[in-house]
């Protein structure tokens, strides 16, 4: 009996740290045919999504959080190889044997046991519909004239919660695929030089998504009210800034 209670204690211990460790980031609830989905914003480009008692996460990083503390993966995202969005030190704390570690072709170069998806593939992994998107560069280049992101590497991913379509677009530039995004909620669009995006390439890159919510994201210290002054004429976009340095 004192075992039991013992054991009973130490799973109220580790849920409640789980939750504190949580909620000392922003949040933001949305409501969607099927329930709510909870946005947590780690930072930089790593985000968790909860919906209906599973938990993706995408790009997790060590450098912005304990994500020992954090609760379990039924699914990880990785969008593409280079180490502040592929962490094996990360991906390993919230890792159970039953996750599901969504990679692209470079990314299972450096961790094993993932599941491959190539720039249009489409799967359904916990009852969440993952379509895999172009993510690339077609200006910002290394000084050897290759793109930070060349095209074909990375993934940006669209997540179908209910009836809400989320799009997270990776390390990418306003690319001419983004016109074939229909139907898209919410928007995480990177803005960050020399690696993604200008202010004014995010907004354009907007113009051509509409989505009904956008979320700048890795962002590290471009002015986000630029992006807001370039959209202010845009009503059927909401921008929404949260902390994601």
């Amino acid at each position: 009996m004192y075992n039991i209670y013992l054991s009973t204690m130490l799973l109220f211990t580790l849920s409640a740290l789980s939750a504190n460790a949580e909620d000392r980031f922003q949040v933001d609830l949305i409501r969607t045919s099927s329930g709510d989905l909870k946005i947590t914003f780690i930072g930089h480009a790593s985000l968790i999504f909860s919906f209906n008692n599973k938990t993706v996460y995408v790009d997790p990083f060590s450098k912005l959080a304990d994500y020992a503390t954090l609760p379990k993966a039924d699914v990880i995202v990785i969008t593409h190889e280079h180490r502040d969005h592929l962490d094996p030190a990360a991906i390993k704390k919230i890792r159970t044997e039953k996750t599901t570690v969504v990679l692209t072709g470079t990314g299972a170069k450096q961790l094993t046991g993932g599941i491959v998806m190539k720039n249009n593939d489409v799967q359904i992994f916990e009852g969440v519909t993952i379509e895999a998107v172009p993510a690339y560069n077609i200006v910002h280049k290394r000084d050897t004239g290759e793109p930070f992101h060349p095209r074909g590497a990375g993934n940006g991913y669209i997540m179908t919660f209910g009836d809400k379509r989320v799009y997270v677009a990776g390390d990418t530039e306003n690319i001419p695929e983004m016109t074939g995004l229909k139907n898209i909620d919410i928007a995480f669009l990177p803005m960050n030089l020399p690696y993604t995006m200008t202010p004014e390439m995010t907004a354009a890159a907007a113009k051509m998504i509409q989505p009904k919510i956008l979320y700048p994201y890795h962002y590290g210290s471009t002015d986000t009210s630029l992006l807001t002054a370039l959209l202010k004429d845009q009503k059927g976009i909401e921008v929404r800034i949260r902390k994601m340095e």
